[in-house]
C-alpha cells in the first residue's frame, strides 16, 4: 500500500496522523480533555506549521462545544496551551479573535526581536457549514 493518506476518507480535511492522535480524555484539564497526548515543546517555526493546527483545531472544536474552556481560552489561549503541555517558541504569541462570534479564529504570530511587527504564520477559524 505505500500512501500514507490512504487510510483517511477522501474528503478528510485534515489528515489524521499517527503523530496526532485525537483528543484524550482527562477529567483534570480544562474541558476533561488534553489537546495532545503527550506535552509537546515546539523548537521550530516549522515544527510550530507541522503539528500546531492539528491541536489548535481540536481547541476549536472544544472551544465550540464547551462554554467553560471557551472562556477560559479567550482570557488566556497561551496559557490554557501551557496548561496542556503545549508549548511555543519564545517568539512566537496566540491570539484568539471574534470569541463571540459564530467564526472565532485563532491567529498565530512569530514576534521580532526589537520590534512591535508580527508576521502571521497561519491562522485558524471555525466556520460552521450546513450541507443538504
Amino acid at each position: 500500500m505505500g500512501h500514507a493518506m490512504s487510510s483517511n476518507p477522501p474528503n478528510a480535511l485534515v489528515p489524521a496522523g499517527k503523530n496526532s492522535p485525537p483528543m484524550v480524555r482527562e477529567d483534570s484539564a480544562p474541558g476533561g480533555f488534553r489537546l495532545a497526548a503527550e506535552d509537546v515543546r515546539f523548537a521550530s517555526r516549522e515544527e510550530v506549521k507541522d503539528r500546531l493546527p492539528d491541536i489548535l483545531g481540536k481547541a476549536l472544536a472544544l472551544i465550540w462545544i464547551d462554554r467553560e474552556f471557551h472562556d477560559t481560552f479567550a482570557r488566556d489561549p497561551q496559557g490554557t496551551l501551557e496548561s496542556q503541555g503545549i508549548f511555543l517558541p519564545d517568539n512566537m504569541v496566540i491570539e484568539f479573535q471574534k470569541p463571540n462570534s459564530d467564526r472565532p479564529r485563532i491567529v498565530v504570530y512569530e514576534t521580532r526581536p526589537n520590534s512591535k511587527f508580527k508576521l502571521r504564520v497561519f491562522y485558524l477559524q471555525l466556520v460552521m457549514m450546513a450541507g443538504r
